[in-house]
């Protein structure tokens, strides 16, 4: 990225950053307004807008003219959000990147000037560029911060150079539901529908129950999505798990008391029994 006449060094650490965010490196400054700051203020107000790419601003090339910042590249874009009269090719940034890519992995080396933030490229430094990139922006307010411009562009470069993978994607932590599971699911679903009276009048069952499955299809769900559904249904059908067992345990408990009641009761038989013995 070539800024030319950039007026602001804090411009200039936005700059680094959108280009570190997509890729870019390569950072060429021509005569900037307030000199590139090494020390003080200046220097410390671009770091921070860098946000993390000051490795970029300390790797940056200064040049005195534009002739000298592009002399070893075979092809420069200029960006300009007015037209010109040059006759020159215009693209868009996504075209435009499209092809810079190609031809760099051919061995070229390419280059995209940007303008002050004031007043864009002058007429003559337009002349250099072998053709312009300009912005499908709205035409009543086309003017772009300077980090907007390298921003967009980088963005298109990344894509182009990259393809458009993400870089994280939701993991499928689940395989996709079997056809057996399904109908398993809705036979249990739907029985417990018609348990508690849902299926009214029964002339519409046939219809409605195609309607609850279809719902279900269109959700693609997976193995887990279904167990999910499930377990939910099966505790709105039979009730708190935490009840079901309280209410064992004191079955439980209830069938211990009546064995132990019928031992005792045995216990107190035989000790009659041995009694009445001993008296005779």
């Amino acid at each position: 990225m070539v800024l030319v006449r950039p007026q602001l060094a804090v411009n200039i650490g936005m700059c680094a950053r959108a280009m570190a965010n997509f890729g870019l490196s390569d950072l060429r400054l021509v005569s900037p307004r307030e000199g590139w700051p090494r020390t003080g203020a200046l220097r410390k107000g671009a770091n921070a807008a860098a946000a993390g790419a000051v490795h970029l601003l300390e790797q940056a090339k200064l040049y005195s003219t534009l002739e000298e910042a592009v002399a070893d590249l075979h092809f420069v874009w200029a960006t300009t959000a007015r037209e010109r009269g040059q006759g020159k090719r215009i693209e868009a940034p996504f075209a435009a990147m499209g092809q810079t890519c190609a031809r760099i992995a051919a061995g070229e080396k390419h280059g995209v000037m940007f303008g002050p933030e004031r007043t864009g490229l002058e007429n003559d430094e337009i002349a250099i560029a072998d053709a312009l990139i300009t912005f499908p922006v709205n035409p009543a307010y086309a003017s772009l911060n300077l980090a907007q411009a390298v921003l967009l562009t980088g963005y298109e470069w990344f894509r182009a150079s990259q393809g458009d993978r993400l870089p994280f994607e939701t993991q499928e932590r689940s395989p996709p539901a079997p056809r057996d599971m399904m109908i398993s699911f809705f036979e249990y679903f739907e029985n417990s529908l018609e348990e508690n009276g849902f299926f009214k009048p029964e002339g519409k069952r046939i219809v409605m129950q195609r309607n609850l499955r279809n719902i279900f299809h269109r959700m693609q769900m997976s193995e887990q999505d279904v167990r999910t559904l499930r377990g939910a249904l099966v505790r709105l059908v039979e009730g708190p798990r935490e009840k079901g067992r309280k209410d064992k345990i004191a079955q439980e408990q209830r069938e211990k008391d009546l064995h132990k009641s019928g031992a005792n009761a045995q216990s107190s038989d035989m000790s009659f029994a041995r009694a009445a013995r001993d008296e005779e």
